[in-house]
């Protein structure tokens, strides 16, 4: 297989179904020899009986390509190291990071418990650190052993972390960090060869097909806009050493769609050059509330 990620070698986790399984299937089209990580577990993170990282890496070596299965917990020390060693020891090199996995505990707020906060926070939060810290160590000894690399990570955010998703309070706080994470560890890595992007993606997984049965519906006929593998281009090209120049970014994809997103910024200020009143700041805030743009509606508002 030949493509933009020729001889680079790229872990994937959570990818035994949907999007992570498009993506992994979209890397090793393009060259890349893929590390298919997946815990094998249900929609609320339960254990399950059969392994999908090991039918991808079946899929993938039936299309000609090269692929390892690595089914460990990488929201734990132990299972994000052995993932990272998984790619050397198969391949005696480390590329790109996709950080996919995660699962999903809806609950309004009022109803939302402390297992179910911690739980979507341990896989989507400490399982995209833990990966990112264990691959981000060894690039910094390549790139201090005069190996400079061309490392690339790919985050997976949300339209929920962007905007907040009713329902959802867990899994927005959760993919909101998922962005702040993405900001430091590209300002962080940079001297050591390391690109750092995220992406929000809107495409039919199995946490979606349940949440949103009737956007996610494939049509009978023409393009299927919420295909996984509609967003895999993306990935794969922020994975490749064709994005060099790129970091520190988010991009919403859905169908066809590429959005560059433009997070916090300064809009209108005003600075009296003394303490407010309560009034005062009140008066205030409500006229550049005036002037400001109106935020994005929530989903599910």
């Amino acid at each position: 297989m030949n493509g933009i990620c020729d001889g680079r070698v790229v872990v994937v986790t959570g990818a035994g179904r949907g999007l992570g399984r498009a993506h992994a299937l979209a890397f090793a089209a393009q060259g890349a020899r893929v590390v298919v990580n997946d815990l094998g577990v249900g929609l609320d993170g339960a254990p399950g009986a059969d392994s999908p990282a090991g039918r991808v890496v079946d899929e993938i070596r039936a299309a000609g390509g090269e692929a390892v299965a690595h089914g460990g917990d990488i929201a734990t020390t132990e299972g994000a190291a052995s993932l990272i060693a998984a790619a050397l020891q198969a391949y005696g090199r480390l590329d790109t990071l996709v950080n996919n996995a995660g699962f999903l505990r809806d609950r309004m707020l009022v109803n939302l418990d402390e297992d179910d906060w911690d739980a979507v926070m341990r896989v989507h939060l400490r399982g995209h650190f833990l990966p990112l810290r264990h691959a981000a160590a060894h690039w910094r000894t390549e790139a201090r052993a005069g190996r400079a690399p061309a490392a690339r990570v790919v985050n997976t955010s949300s339209g929920a972390g962007l905007l907040g998703s009713v329902g959802q309070g867990n899994y927005s706080a959760a993919k909101a960090g998922v962005v702040g994470l993405t900001l430091v560890a590209a300002a962080e890595l940079a001297r050591y060869g390391v690109q750092v992007n995220a992406i929000a993606p809107a495409a039919r997984t199995r946490m979606t097909e349940r949440a949103f049965a009737e956007t996610m519906a494939a049509p009978a006929t023409g393009f299927d806009a919420m295909a996984p593998g509609n967003v895999s281009p993306l990935v794969v090209w922020l994975g490749s050493a064709a994005s060099a120049g790129v970091t520190g970014r988010v991009f919403e994809a859905e169908g066809g769609r590429i959005t560059v997103m433009e997070g916090w910024r300064p809009g209108p200020s005003a600075d009296k050059g003394a303490r407010w009143t309560p009034a005062e700041a009140g008066e205030t805030a409500r006229e550049l509330l005036a002037r400001a743009e109106a935020p994005g509606a929530v989903y599910g508002s």
